[in-house]
């Protein structure tokens, strides 16, 4: 364990200030058209979420400017800044209807809000939230030059006291991209950094099926709320971020994540079927051609989006800009990871008596998952491989964004940041503005 010298006492509103950084699909995304109309929220929301998803945000791979890019040429992608850059990521869809019925689903860091608020932070002044296009790479410039910017904009208005951040998920990868880019900067202003169920190794049962078949954001009848499955596959194929999620390949595994694929050849005349692995390397053949033939119909045109290795050099670089990531002096980690929940690790396609004939074929099938321990999404070996010279891991019996909520958690936070919650102390501050009543578009 590593000595820490930045536990202190702090009374009332005498606070370190906090930075909550989201992760992937962790922030709310409007559509803004360029010239004049109404704004959309394009991510998340309830109602006409399919087809605003696919109008709005779908989007192709530039790779001279190296950002992933709207079909829609008349909108921008933009993240709202609104209440310190807390609305964007604490509840996911604010309107009405999700409020009535209490979609725990698209409570992101609501609770987590409402529990620095009854600590004893300010909104504005020692509590602040960094919401991002989650679509673009970790370590793309918008991004970097965003979080530097909030950085600066929280130290400033803390009256020049460093920052507590907490990272949930993909923003753990971010903030080693940060770290390692703008590490003068990181050190000036940052105090602690909280990690929360970070795929510092990858994710590679869910992230690899996310690039062969899509991805559910809810299960069961909820689902038919939220964006399709199908829909879901064809934004993540062209997204950097997903592809800097895979399997590291140079990583240690306890045992090697596959794609396994039962497979039927007929040569010859002669019909065998075998069940073939791949691993994190040789997947990629299995990516380049199972995605192939992989096109979206976007208003009347075909447009082809096969495995993209633009996005896979970009994210062969980032992998290896973050496996130098080094703690600075003086700033205290700590990582917070999910256990006790079956997590993909393994993922299979075909069966022996359903055996896939074209590769192509997989991008229809459900997958068949072996597990690991973990928190449902990230596996715990993965999470707890950082790399850095932590003050203190700890396993925590959560769910991927259940970790977001849980007691347990609360109280190492409170813990790491030398603060409780204030007797009689209300969370009015803490509630998330209403989405807009009178324009239904909005939501």
């Amino acid at each position: 364990m590593r000595f820490c010298p930045c536990f202190g006492s702090n009374e009332g509103a005498d606070r370190d200030p906090v930075l909550l950084v989201s992760g992937m699909g962790g922030s709310i995304v409007n559509s803004k058209p360029k010239k004049f109309g109404f704004t959309t929220r394009v991510w998340v929301r309830l109602l006409l979420a399919d087809v605003e998803f696919r109008k709005k945000i779908w989007s192709i791979y530039n790779p001279q400017t190296g950002y992933t890019e709207t079909l829609d040429n008349k909108s921008d992608i933009v993240v709202p800044d609104d209440d310190h850059g807390l609305y964007a990521i604490d509840i996911l869809d604010p309107s009405w209807f999700t409020k009535c019925i209490h979609l725990t689903e698209v409570y992101h860091f609501h609770d987590m809000i409402d529990m620095l608020v009854r600590c004893g932070y300010k909104k504005g002044t020692t509590l602040f939230g960094y919401g991002y296009d989650f679509r673009q790479s970790n370590r793309i410039g918008k991004v970097m030059e965003g979080l530097q910017h909030k950085l600066e904009t929280v130290y400033k208005a803390s009256g020049g006291r460093k920052v507590n951040l907490i990272s949930h998920s993909m923003g753990g990868i971010m903030i080693l991209c940060f770290m390692s880019l703008h590490r003068d900067v990181f050190t000036k202003y940052v105090n602690k950094w909280i990690c929360l169920a970070c795929p510092f190794q990858g994710a590679p049962g869910c992230i690899n099926d996310s690039l062969l078949t899509g991805l559910e954001f809810v299960d069961g009848f909820q689902s038919y709320f939220f964006v399709k499955r199908w829909t879901m596959h064809q934004l993540l194929v062209e997204c950097p971020s997903i592809y800097e999620m895979m399997a590291n390949p140079n990583y240690e595994w306890k045992k090697q994540p596959e794609i396994r694929v039962w497979r039927k050849h007929n040569k010859d005349g002669d019909n065998s079927i075998n069940l073939e692995s791949y691993g994190p390397m040789q997947s990629i053949s299995l990516f380049e051609e199972a995605l192939r033939h992989n096109e979206l119909n976007y208003n009347g045109k075909m447009i082809s989006l096969p495995f993209n290795f633009d996005i896979l050099d970009w994210a062969v670089e980032t992998r290896q800009l973050i496996a130098k990531a080094k703690l600075p002096d003086g700033v205290c980690f700590y990582n917070i990871y999910g256990t006790s929940l079956d997590t993909p690790f393994d993922v299979c396609y075909g069966s022996e008596q359903s055996p896939i004939e074209n590769l192509s074929e997989i991008c229809h099938t459900m997958p068949l998952y072996s597990y690991v321990d973990g928190d449902g999404t990230v596996p715990t070996e993965s999470a707890k491989a950082d790399g850095l010279e932590a003050t203190e891991r700890v396993g925590v019996a959560a769910t991927h964004r259940g970790i977001l909520r849980d007691e347990t958690v609360f109280k190492l936070i409170q813990k790491w940041l030398d603060v409780e919650p204030m007797v009689g102390k209300q969370s009015k501050t803490s509630k998330v503005a209403d989405a807009d009543p009178i324009m239904p578009i909005v939501l």
